[in-house]
């Protein structure tokens, strides 16, 4: 009987969200007690004279990050393979920092063209202090219907192109005897495998293990590497290949004890402390940033939480009636 409401519950929360998606997502009562603080939350300055490079920079995540790397004094380079999204973004954010901001077009695919680029970075800004990993490519898709070409076109963007960027700076960093932090952003479902983007699940553990494996082996050279998973974050590019019909938004919310999704700038936020020396003990590390959503999904008896008071007070009338072991 017990599993019976859990069933009829779950059916019930399923069809509601349907219905809540269509007159519109919004967070849920509990997350009044989690506000975002969206500010810069370390001193200005704090990157004063340091250079930071950004793959993926132009867009969503990336975007933000360089935001507040600029605001805190870091000059930045941001590279991806759209130039013309690259240079509106660095026009802008160095309008409103003051601090430049340099478009430099890069497939990350192409290790000949990283290590151009490289030396490109390398005589714009000198090597840079901040290596910021985010370029990413993904889609949800059944795996009986993966190709070759789909599977590919994720592992070389994820893990290939963050291995790319990783070594040819490291390398470099090493022989210059020069240290810098390089931070990854790869996702919850990277440590716990996940059904329907299982491309995107295999690179970011790919990336997971490259970064503690450096850690591990250049730390003796003044290099950090450290990795964050982030949760649900709504950005336009992601969600329009992950959630097309607004589904897994609602959905999210239901899974996310905070009650509600993350924030680019929270991210952001978090990246730059991992990123500055305020965090120079911490290499190694993979930090989850999810608002509690792989807690939630991870504990057997979590689906509990939709028991209403009254179905307790049978449930336990009936595990006290029950004789035995």
């Amino acid at each position: 009987m017990a599993s019976a409401f859990l069933r009829r519950k779950s059916m019930q929360t399923f069809v509601g969200s349907r219905r809540s998606r269509s007159a519109g997502v919004g967070p849920l009562p509990q997350s009044r007690f989690f506000p975002p603080l969206e500010t810069a939350m370390l001193p200005p300055g704090t990157f004063r004279g340091r250079a930071a490079l950004i793959t993926g920079g132009g867009t969503g995540l990336g975007r933000a990050m360089t935001a507040v790397l600029s605001q805190l004094g870091a000059q930045c380079v941001i590279v991806s393979r759209k130039l013309e999204v690259l240079q509106k973004t660095a026009e802008e954010i160095s309008g409103q920092t003051g601090n430049p901001v340099h478009a430099l077009q890069l497939d990350v695919r192409d290790p000949e063209a990283v290590a151009r680029c490289v030396q490109r970075v390398e005589s714009l800004t000198g090597l840079p202090d901040v290596i910021v990993n985010n370029a990413a490519g993904n889609f949800v898709c059944p795996s009986e219907n993966l190709s070759a070409n789909a599977w590919k076109s994720i592992a070389d963007i994820v893990l290939n192109g963050t291995a790319f960027v990783t070594l040819e700076l490291g390398k470099r960093l090493v022989r210059s005897q020069k240290g810098a932090a390089f931070l990854a952003i790869t996702t919850i479902y990277a440590e716990s495998g996940s059904g329907f983007v299982v491309p995107s699940a295999a690179a970011k553990a790919g990336v997971e293990a490259l970064y503690k494996s450096l850690a591990a082996e250049w730390g003796r050279y003044g290099l950090r590497f450290n990795v964050i998973q982030p949760g649900p974050i709504r950005t336009k590019g992601a969600f329009s290949r992950l959630d097309p019909t607004g589904e897994f938004e609602a959905g999210a919310l239901s899974r996310i004890p905070a009650g509600r999704l993350g924030r680019a700038s929270e991210l952001a936020n978090l990246a730059s402390y991992l990123c500055s020396d305020y965090a120079s003990w911490m290499s190694g590390s993979v930090v989850r940033f999810d608002g509690g959503e792989y807690a939630m999904m991870a504990g057997e008896f979590n689906e509990l939480r939709k028991v209403t008071p009254e179905q307790w007070k049978l449930m336990e009338k009936m595990i006290r009636s029950t004789k035995g072991s």
